[in-house]
């Protein structure tokens, strides 16, 4: 099972296997190609492969199970293959069993169990799944999300899904957590939870967060494109890590790699080391 470093936010790169994401425009949809995508992440520093086979950017289509299926299997069975710790990024029970069962070793759910059957899968499956707080579902998420306090609400919505993996038989210690940047809230409610990050660090149960190149990311940076907002995004990351963040999910794997080494060197310099060139 994946041991997340004592020092340093584990660097998860992003390998969407779809014809529609947001950030790549199917850039990775074919197998080979999505293969080769994170095979580069690993040689760049990447611990972690998050592969997804449904892009659940506002208003995408869902896809059926054996459409799932069928981008995301081969390419898990590859990297593991290469002795990567894989995630699979589902919302599918069905489609996270047979991802466990060659290989994947954490489940990655953006609606933390909505599905019935999803924490049943993972307990017997013994991985570490991340429970993430979405408002509405991809399709509906972004038309109005609306909270009284978006911190506090976030926050106990992700204390009840905790309950619900522990009372399936999820061991706490393979449970993490994630506010859920752009999944059903604005950008101002997405910067009070970025400038609340550490009351879902003390929850005790580690936090993963992913801003890569978001909407909102481009909004703070005063309306940039998606491909202009890799600064922005690693001004995000290195402030998520000094919250105390312990895992950051990336599309630019090189560069989140070297803010991620900077940054830990800078905040814990007695624990800093030389590394050859």
């Amino acid at each position: 099972m994946p041991m997340l470093p004592i020092d340093l936010p584990a660097l998860m790169g992003i390998v969407n296997v779809t014809p529609d994401s947001f950030s790549e425009q199917g850039l990775n949809f074919r197998v080979e190609d999505a293969i080769a995508s994170g095979l580069r992440m690993l040689a760049e520093g990447a611990d972690i492969l998050d592969v997804g086979g449904e892009s659940t950017r506002p208003g995408a289509d869902p896809v059926s199970i054996e459409e799932e299926l069928r981008r995301v299997i081969p390419v898990i069975e590859a990297f593991a293959a290469h002795g990567a710790t894989v995630s699979i990024d589902t919302r599918k029970s069905a489609v996270a069993k047979q991802a466990v069962s060659v290989g994947a070793q954490i489940v990655n759910d953006v609606t933390a169990f909505e599905d019935p059957e999803m924490a049943s899968v993972c307990a017997e499956a013994g991985c570490h799944v991340c429970l993430m707080h979405i408002q509405g579902s991809p399709q509906t998420m972004q038309a109005n999300p609306t909270y009284e306090d978006v911190v506090a609400e976030v926050l106990a919505f992700l204390e009840s899904r905790i309950e619900r993996a522990k009372n399936a038989g999820i061991a706490p210690e393979r449970i993490w957590i994630d506010p859920g940047i752009g999944f059903g809230k604005t950008p101002m409610h997405n910067l009070q939870l970025l400038h609340n990050l550490s009351k879902f660090v003390d929850t005790g149960y580690p936090v993963l967060l992913g801003v890569s190149r978001k909407s909102s990311i481009g909004a703070f940076a005063g309306g940039v494109p998606v491909d202009q907002r890799l600064p922005g995004t690693l001004a995000a990351q290195v402030l998520a890590q000094a919250a105390g963040v312990r895992i950051v999910r990336a599309h630019d794997v090189k560069e989140a790699r070297q803010a991620i080494d900077v940054a830990a060197a800078i905040l814990r310099p007695s624990s800093f080391s030389m590394r050859p060139a």
